[in-house]
């Protein structure tokens, strides 16, 4: 059986998330005393005791979740598979067990996304949602009457929209209309992968230009291409990219089954990617990294 390693992205955290590991693995711990140094703040106390608000402030759990993510992998010892893939802030988390990024840098890299994410739309004037039970196709014709960005192309009859507030409760209005089974909003604290976060991805360019990135160990299946990709600069290219654009997890998962993967190992908190394995192609089997 062929596997490949996936790690989530923002809303698979939970207060409490990885403190059995700090107290019971050095290999653990070293992870997340490493990120409270990069970070020169005790992350780790906000992800182990919350409160859940703080938690899921976009400048913490971005990091929170890469940092949970790794600290299991390493604890694992589970060998890295041929290729990667991660969804959104989860593309930094599989660089950073490919080698591709020190784990420093890494930590560093998603506080300045979290917090220029959050620059780019005053509070309240962006808004994500998510729209059940209308195809694809469905949804991007909605969005491009509506000026309205697909964020997450998630699994067949899960698409998660973002934009403007007004935008965005327009298009939900509209996918009610045409028959989506829900249609509501996320509770995120910014609008992500849309086109308003134009900012945000200029701030993110500059870091990732002054930031080594080297050929990762395995080959990343990029939410830009659905491809697998190791040169450092279309790596750059791709993590600026998806800031502004959608993730198309759900066109990843059918390229690395085409790539004779039949497995996706889930490395992180919750079990997100591991449901949505099955839901996109059921050829292959979604599990989660016990450790």
């Amino acid at each position: 059986m062929s596997s490949i390693l996936v790690f989530p992205g923002q809303g698979s955290q939970s207060v409490g998330m990885g403190y059995e590991l700090y107290k019971n693995n050095a290999t653990a711990r070293a992870v997340f005393d490493e990120v409270d140094d990069a970070l020169n703040q005790k992350l780790s106390d906000i992800i182990f005791n919350g409160p859940m608000e703080d938690l899921t402030l976009t400048t913490n759990v971005q990091p929170a979740i890469m940092a949970t993510s790794i600290a299991m992998l390493r604890a694992s010892n589970v060998p890295l598979t041929e290729y990667v893939a991660g969804h959104s802030l989860g593309e930094y988390t599989a660089l950073c067990a490919a080698g591709a990024l020190s784990l420093a840098d890494t930590a560093k890299l998603l506080r300045l996304r979290g917090d220029a994410m959050q620059r780019a739309v005053p509070v309240g004037h962006g808004l994500t949602a998510v729209i059940l039970g209308l195809d694809i196709d469905i949804v991007r014709d909605i969005c491009a009457k509506n000026d309205c960005d697909v964020a997450n192309d998630n699994s067949p009859g899960q698409v998660v929209i973002s934009g403007s507030r007004e935008i965005v409760e327009k298009t939900l209005a509209d996918a009610t209309a045409a028959g989506a089974r829900r249609a509501m909003p996320l509770a995120l604290s910014v609008p992500v992968h849309c086109r308003i976060q134009a900012p945000a991805a200029d701030e993110m360019r500059a870091a990732l230009e002054n930031t080594e990135i080297k050929t990762p160990s395995a080959a990343l299946i990029s939410n830009k291409t659905c491809t697998p990709i190791s040169d450092p600069n279309e790596i750059r290219d791709a993590l600026v990219y998806q800031i502004t654009h959608g993730v198309r997890w759900r066109e990843s998962v059918l390229a690395m089954h085409d790539l004779g993967i039949n497995e996706t190992i889930e490395v992180g908190p919750g079990a997100v990617l591991t449901g949505l394995t099955k839901r996109i192609c059921a050829d292959m089997e979604g599990k989660k990294l016990e450790v």
